[in-house]
């Protein structure tokens, strides 16, 4: 393989387009004839300016915002998001958490700080293996929004078409299958998504918000936790994560040369697919976690016989250049990550290498 590199299916940080790296090696001593690498870049800069403002642009296009949409680019992650997005927008008042797993169960924790939660559907009684039906849903009529998770990395679970909130703002943590597939956006009043499952490194935060829904939020916060700051400044008011922003524009720019939305769902949709017909096919030997109709495409999480030969697969799979397939350490078994960059060799491959190990050990 090119550069020696090894197949990547880790959780996130996860693998990032070779396109990209190799894009970003070329510029690292002198990006666009400036004699320097970005990071050594004044965010000030209008030469850094153009990088940043058409980073939001390539978001907007590519997942279909309109105008009427506030793009930001904040740090602390997914996790800040949980408590600053309730802090902004809940304000004493209700909202709709729909519980789907460890992740969703995190922000629910930090929105119980600054008003009621409304459990909408709770899936620990199925052991957050499905997501809800449109009827299962509890929803409070003019709530201040409904929260969601859009994919469960631990379980292995993903929103492949979203609940009607009748009328009600859908907030989503979109961290780990942003910008993988074509959604309808309309419904959404805010989302959010660490970088580094699908947009890059880790360090940026992307925020997007539809404008009636950012009117609502809150005033007088902290300076840093109000997000009026950060689109008052244009994602500027203190140093960005410059590097992390040029990176994430590397990628919005690979994507939309590989055909946009349209061609990136088609490839996850072919993973996806490949890898979850192998596991039906194998007799029982691998068996998915997740009811079929809620599998993740960004995380087929799956069980083998037994623990004992589920730490040999991890440990063969590493020496054979699978890295990164064990399962999260709250539920154990096995977890391919097949985010955005990585390619449908990379399951052909490792579909080779499980035909291998259950032959020997099944």
């Amino acid at each position: 393989m090119k550069y020696d590199r090894i197949w990547n299916f880790n959780p996130g940080p996860a693998a990032v387009p070779l396109e990209v790296l190799e894009q970003v090696h070329e510029s690292w001593f002198n990006l666009n004839r400036s004699g320097m690498n970005v990071m050594e870049m004044s965010h000030r800069s209008k030469e850094y300016e153009a990088i940043h403002n058409r980073a939001k642009e390539l978001i907007k296009q590519l997942l279909g915002f309109g105008n009427n949409y506030h793009v930001l680019f904040l740090q602390g992650g997914a996790s800040l998001q949980f408590a600053m997005m309730p802090m902004n927008f809940l304000n004493g008042k209700t909202a709709d958490y729909i519980h789907t797993g460890s992740w969703a169960g995190k922000a629910i924790k930090e929105a119980k700080l600054f008003g009621t939660v409304n459990l909408a559907f709770d899936g620990k009684p199925v052991n957050f293996n499905r997501l809800p039906r449109q009827d299962e849903l509890k929803l409070t009529p003019g709530a201040a929004y409904v929260h969601l998770t859009s994919n469960e990395t631990i379980g292995g679970i993903q929103f492949h078409s979203f609940p009607d909130t009748k009328g009600v703002p859908i907030v989503a943590d979109m961290s780990s299958d942003i910008l993988s597939r074509r959604f309808d956006p309309t419904p959404f009043g805010l989302i959010y998504a660490g970088a580094q499952k699908n947009l890059g490194p880790s360090g940026v935060t992307l925020v997007v918000m539809r404008d009636d829904f950012y009117k609502t939020a809150r005033e007088g916060l902290a300076t840093m936790l109000s997000y009026k700051t950060h689109d008052d400044e244009n994602s500027l008011y203190n140093t960005p994560n410059t590097f992390g922003i040029f990176f994430m524009c590397k990628v919005l720019e690979w994507v939309t040369g590989l055909g946009g939305m349209v061609e990136m769902e088609r490839r996850n949709r072919e993973k996806a697919d490949t890898l979850y017909n192998f596991i039906d096919g194998s007799g029982g030997f691998y068996r998915g976690t997740a009811e079929k109709e809620s599998r993740s495409w960004m995380n087929a999480c799956l069980r083998i016989p037994s623990e004992e030969l589920e730490a040999k697969f991890i440990s063969e799979a590493k020496t054979a250049g699978f890295i990164g397939l064990k399962g999260h350490r709250s539920v154990g078994g096995i977890r391919v990550s097949m985010y955005n960059a990585v390619p449908i060799d990379a399951i052909r491959d490792l579909i080779g290498f499980m035909k291998s190990f259950q032959a020997k050990n099944g």
